[in-house]
């Protein structure tokens, strides 16, 4: 093997190890419709390494999509869903634990966000492995001050603009964790929101995710190496 080619070596594992402190995690969600593409946030840390941790662990697989609500979300996790039959009420699966919240005025309910499920927690702690993703509806001005008069929360212009135009849920803000966000697939999150349901907002037919996996940004790290070595040629 000659000097360069090892360099080379060195280089991409070098960077390959630190692209995953550098970049944000992705994570794709496969689907008979589609393909559901995350981007995690690096300022959730604790839900966000949760999440990195059970893809990896293949713990998703097979899970339903076990809520979905049109103009609303869809929500999926519950480890009862994997083989659970045809009517039976889902949602109160688990891990025996919670994620603490990590509510940031800064990720908010838009169309496209990566919330964490939970229950009446009095911390506002999540589930370890129930999410949602918001599918959402427009709101006016007028909606936004009501929302604002009843719960004391305030929007900022950017976030007025976004739910006026591109839509989400604001009456969620403050109360559960936002942690991501979708990057591609919003289609197939609209497809699964509108399937028939029953009482329970189930699907009639089950919306299974194929995989979950952690998703490796190859681009970036083959431009890192390149830069590098062009680095390296005017040194």
């Amino acid at each position: 093997m000659n000097m360069k080619r090892a360099l080379l070596l060195v280089a991409t594992a070098t960077l390959m190890a630190g692209a995953a402190f550098a970049q944000k995690n992705k994570v794709k969600i496969e689907t008979e419709y589609g393909n559901i593409v995350l981007m995690l946030y690096d300022n959730t840390p604790l839900n966000t390494n949760n999440m990195v941790k059970l893809a990896n662990e293949h713990f998703y697989d097979s899970c339903l999509f076990h809520r979905c609500i049109p103009q609303f979300m869809i929500q999926g996790g519950d480890p009862d869903s994997k083989q659970a039959k045809p009517g039976q009420m889902l949602g109160n699966g688990g891990l025996g634990t919670t994620i603490p919240a990590e509510i940031n005025d800064v990720y908010y309910h838009k169309r496209g966000a990566l919330g964490v499920a939970r229950d009446q927690t009095p911390d506002k702690s999540g589930s370890a492995c129930q999410f949602y993703i918001v599918a959402g509806k427009t709101f006016t001005d007028a909606d936004l001050d009501n929302m604002s008069k009843r719960t004391g929360r305030t929007y900022t212009p950017e976030q007025r603009e976004v739910y006026k135009t591109v839509g989400g849920t604001p009456h969620l803000d403050g109360n559960y964790t936002v942690f991501g966000e979708v990057l591609e697939g919003m289609e197939i999150v609209d497809k699964i929101a509108n399937e028939p349901r029953d009482a329970n907002d189930r699907p009639n037919k089950d919306v299974r995710m194929i995989s979950v996996r952690v998703v490796e940004d190859k681009k970036n790290i083959i431009s890192s190496v390149k830069g590098f070595f062009k680095k390296k040629g005017k040194e």
